[in-house]
């Protein structure tokens, strides 16, 4: 069965990345924008095929309905292995004063939400993303969709055993935080900097036991609404912000009174009443 990009934007991306872009189809009323105009320049210079067809034929295609006219078939995701990731963020980590982020999912089960967490990741500099192998969502024509492209410029890595996984980031000097409603702390009080992996949970279960108390702490994000959560993309979005900010020189230094992760976990945290993911 052929896998689908849609959209203009994510196949701008596919194209001008690495992704095995095998044809582009168009719809023959399709307005010639730039982003039209790209994709074609961006085709030609691949040497990827483009035809225009009737844009009922690209419904067949489609499995969201909202390709906009564009759908590109490409050869089924290739997930990388965990020690690419790794490569990644420690090349990351020598340029950048030594700060790098891995994401990690706990059989987060829509493959929206994976998309827009990759978005995020992306957008930050995350390393990658590692994902477990059975009972996830995996990479498909919606994540390429809802991660603008995004998909196509960051890693993403399938493992059988994800406290596997953290054993091995933590081997490598990373510091493992879970987000939850169990949290210690509230992330404001929690130090983010350096190398970090950020673990967050599915949908309805959130981070499960075995992974939580595989990570060195974990952290929620504070709540002054009536809304009792957010979506697990929006909180990660906070997170992978608050990370950023933190590693980020104007900032260095102030995260969380200069107390190493460690000694914040060990520490009385804030209150977490109200706290969410």
């Amino acid at each position: 069965m052929a896998d689908y990009i849609e959209g203009k934007r994510p196949i701008i991306e596919a194209l001008l990345s690495d992704t095995p872009v095998k044809s582009v189809f168009l719809a023959d009323n399709l307005r010639r924008d730039e982003a039209v105009a790209e994709i074609q320049r961006a085709a030609v210079k691949r040497g990827v095929p483009v035809r225009f067809m009737p844009r009922a034929r690209l419904e067949t295609m489609s499995a969201s309905g909202a390709h906009f006219g564009a759908v590109a078939e490409v050869e089924p995701y290739h997930y990388v292995n965990i020690a690419q990731i790794e490569r990644r963020a420690e090349e990351f980590a020598v340029e950048h004063e030594g700060r790098a982020l891995i994401v990690m999912l706990d059989h987060i089960t829509d493959a929206g939400n994976l998309g827009a967490i990759i978005r995020s990741a992306e957008a930050v500099g995350a390393s990658g993303v590692v994902i477990p192998q059975k009972r996830a969502a995996g990479v498909t024509s919606v994540t390429y969709k809802t991660s603008a492209g995004a998909v196509a410029h960051l890693p993403v890595a399938q493992v059988a055993n994800l406290t596997q996984a953290l054993k091995r980031f933590k081997d490598e000097g990373f510091w493992c935080v879970a987000a939850t409603e169990h949290a210690e702390q509230l992330v404001w009080g929690c130090d983010l900097r350096g190398k970090i992996v950020i673990v967050m949970g599915s949908e309805g279960e959130g981070v499960s036991r075995l992974v939580r108390e595989s990570c060195d702490f974990t952290v929620a994000l504070p709540q002054l609404g009536k809304v009792s959560s957010l979506n697990v993309a929006q909180a990660a979005t906070a997170l992978f912000y608050e990370w950023l900010r933190q590693n980020t020189p104007a900032a260095q230094g102030t995260a969380a009174g200069g107390q190493s992760p460690i000694e914040e976990a060990s520490a009385e945290g804030a209150p977490t009443e109200g706290a969410v993911l």
